[in-house]
């Protein structure tokens, strides 16, 4: 027998907005809409997705977009929330930071600033309802103009202290390179924002070099690919800057043929942090929890590794001083306690 997993405290560090939503809500919300969704969404969950090639990516978009269209009104966004936080209270999540791209709900509730208000208030309401810590990330679309992202940071930095701690850029990496958006993460960074773009998953190495020289990344979304530069590795264990690795989403999308080929083992041995992450629950089928017993599972990590992973979680996070030091002194008692091991 092993220790508990679920009892480990760890931050959760890439989550995105809609991918948070628990499947039966997504059906729940679809039907009192009377909303079709698509065998993909219902009885064929989770879908069989492949985002490799141009084909593949659309029908993950398509099926996220689907998904979105069910959060039509401000209890949707506050009942997303509250579960999301009790399912990361579940699993032994004591910081959570939630990617939102407030772009994709302005017409239904008000324009940017209004949403962005919303969403912040959701999850103040839902940190206090599930007893952990809610943080948002603000987070830019690479497949739009630069200046939309400029107009988004503008917006987040407005929040910085308010629930805001980041700014991010998601979506396919091939339609956008990072250093086109370099305007707008300086003026997140300018206002004390965490830089947190996406690289490395359907790109290789250069994806995240330009997320560290363009853009100065203190975590990279994803990022495995950097395993393939012993050169890139040292410099991201050197600068201890995070990446957030979804092994569970790297195999959805076809990134890795199965969870053994994601390279946890590889980023972890040599020196780069990592933050596990779920990435999209709703399109991938697993939460946080799950990607914690890969570590034990496919990846050979003991107890003493697993609890430096959810260290490293922590020390990547934006969680306030007092609130990571009770989290990395838990990790400490749950290790100390006695396992079968």
């Amino acid at each position: 027998m092993h220790r508990p997993l679920h009892t480990l405290p760890k931050a959760h560090l890439h989550l995105h907005f809609t991918g948070s939503m628990r499947h039966s809500t997504l059906i729940e919300l679809a039907r009192s809409q009377g909303l079709h969704l698509p065998d993909a969404l219902e009885e064929d969950w989770p879908p069989r997705l492949r985002a490799t090639d141009e084909r593949g990516w659309f029908r993950f978009q398509r099926l996220y977009d689907i998904a979105r269209s069910v959060l039509s009104t401000p209890e949707h966004v506050y009942r997303l929330l509250r579960e999301a936080a009790e399912d990361e209270a579940a699993e032994g999540s004591r910081w959570l930071e939630i990617q939102v791209d407030p772009s994709g709900f302005q017409q239904r509730f008000g324009g940017l600033t209004a949403t962005l208000e919303l969403m912040l208030d959701a999850a103040a309401r839902a940190a206090a309802h599930a007893g952990i810590g809610v943080a948002v990330i603000v987070a830019a679309n690479r497949t739009r103009h630069p200046l939309d992202a400029n107009t988004l940071a503008r917006l987040a930095v407005q929040y910085t202290g308010r629930g805001v701690v980041g700014f991010g850029l998601s979506n396919d990496e091939r339609r956008g390179e990072a250093r086109e958006f370099e305007r707008a993460f300086r003026i997140a960074k300018r206002a004390g924002l965490l830089s947190l773009p996406h690289g490395g998953e359907l790109l290789g190495p250069r994806s995240i070099e330009q997320c560290v020289n363009d853009l100065h990344a203190d975590r990279v979304g994803h990022g495995v690919r950097a395993a393939e530069s012993e050169r890139l590795m040292e410099r991201l264990a050197d600068r201890q800057i995070c990446c957030e690795v979804c092994p569970t989403s790297n195999v959805g999308l076809g990134v890795a043929e199965r969870a053994a080929d994601v390279p946890v083992r590889r980023l972890f041995e040599a020196g780069v942090p990592i933050a596990l992450g779920a990435d999209d629950p709703l399109l991938f089928g697993a939460r946080l929890l799950r990607q914690y017993e890969l570590l034990r599972e496919v990846y050979g990590f003991r107890d003493a590794e697993i609890a430096e992973v959810a260290r490293q979680s922590i020390r990547s996070s934006a969680a306030p001083e007092s609130v990571g030091k009770e989290m990395l002194k838990g990790v400490d008692d749950w290790l100390a306690a006695p396992s079968a091991e």
